[in-house]
């Protein structure tokens, strides 16, 4: 009997021992509160933020955090009705004429081609006979019309036809992403982008949510294709030289501690809440979670910390949510996460209480074992 009691108090000291070091059971995840600990130092070198209905539009005003440099996007501005002669572009013409003693004509023939007429850097053309012309920012037809007036002086009854063929300022170039790239001269003066995915053949079917980028001189722009079908007034008039390409969503988030899921997600969408990403990562663990300690952790530029409702109070800051209000749910299915964001589930008291309960159970079992066999 009395190695019964010894053995229970022995063990009965081994779970004292275990409770007084609760904190460094094995676990999976992150507690709440080691987490936030630095918050209360007198230079905390996190700022916190509860999401709540009143936290939405501050947020949306501060700076974004993450994502592919780029100059945003341009508004869809009507171009010219027709296309416009320009440098480097080909041009071809076709003199018609009945006189029977010709300058141009052969003996017997109605016409003549001259073919091949390169547009100089400075707009102009040669022409035989009558020299240079500059054709440059003027209409096929306007330039034709000039062609056949400074014409008439040799051959009066020439009628003339002119046929361009852009060059490099006259086209655009279709990068990737489709199952034809390539350079494609503009047919008129209003064609878009969704005008040069279409001639390309479409986007490619393995891309993820494709996004558009633009490249125009030094600049880059970019959004997705989903915004310029939803939204007209996105689809962008191309300008000669622009080259443009379809390419997946390079934008993810990552995810961490008790969820159903710890890796890369990557953006299959434009915008992501964090609801969304909830769902996207498999959810909460039902038996190591706290659904009060949902964290969302980003680092802003330094540039963006502004006092006030500017900016974060840091450059280090995490959003807490708390799924067990129906504010918290609301407002995380209103918040967006942004690339680069780390959703960390932290884990719940509620494990290791479930542990340190089975241990002592197990240590009463062994003692009563012990107890019955004396």
């Amino acid at each position: 009997m009395r190695l019964g009691v010894t053995v229970i108090r022995i063990l009965g000291a081994l779970v004292a021992l275990s409770l007084a070091g609760a904190c460094s059971l094995p676990r999976g995840a992150a507690l709440q509160s080691e987490i936030l600990s630095q918050s209360d130092a007198e230079l905390p070198d996190i700022a916190i933020y509860p999401v709540t209905r009143d936290l939405l539009p501050v947020v949306a005003r501060w700076p974004a955090s993450g994502g592919i440099a780029s100059h945003g996007w341009l508004s869809h501005q009507p171009g010219a009705a027709e296309i416009r002669v320009k440098p480097f572009d080909s041009i071809d013409i076709t003199v018609w004429d009945s006189e029977e003693n010709s300058l141009l004509t052969a003996p017997e023939a109605k016409l003549v081609d001259i073919t091949g007429l390169r547009v100089t850097d400075s707009g102009q053309i040669f022409v035989p006979y009558i020299g240079y012309l500059r054709v440059s920012d003027r209409t096929p037809d306007a330039a034709r019309r000039l062609v056949e007036r400074e014409m008439a002086a040799i051959v009066p009854s020439a009628q003339v036809q002119l046929t361009v063929t852009p060059g490099s300022r006259g086209s655009v170039s279709l990068v990737g992403g489709v199952a034809q790239p390539g350079s494609y001269p503009m047919p008129e003066g209003n064609f878009t982008v969704l005008n040069l995915i279409s001639e390309g053949g479409g986007p490619g079917t393995a891309l993820r949510n494709p996004q558009v980028r633009l490249i125009r001189g030094d600049r880059t722009y970019v959004t997705s294709l989903d915004s310029l079908l939803k939204s007209p007034a996105r689809d962008t008039v191309l300008r000669g030289g622009d080259k443009v390409a379809l390419v997946e969503d390079e934008r993810y988030f990552r995810a961490l501690g008790a969820s159903g899921a710890e890796q890369l997600v990557y953006f299959e969408k434009d915008s992501i809440s964090a609801l969304d990403a909830l769902s996207l990562i498999g959810g909460l663990q039902d038996s190591r979670a706290n659904p009060k300690g949902i964290l969302v952790m980003r680092e802003y530029p330094p540039t963006a910390v502004q006092p006030g409702d500017g900016g974060p109070d840091n450059a280090r800051t995490v959003f807490t949510i708390d799924l067990t209000t129906s504010d918290g749910v609301f407002s995380a299915g209103r918040f967006d996460i942004q690339p680069g964001d780390t959703v960390m589930v932290t884990e719940a008291l509620l494990p290791a209480a479930q542990a340190f309960a089975q241990l002592i159970g197990t240590t009463f079992s062994v003692g009563n074992r012990v107890s019955a066999a004396q």
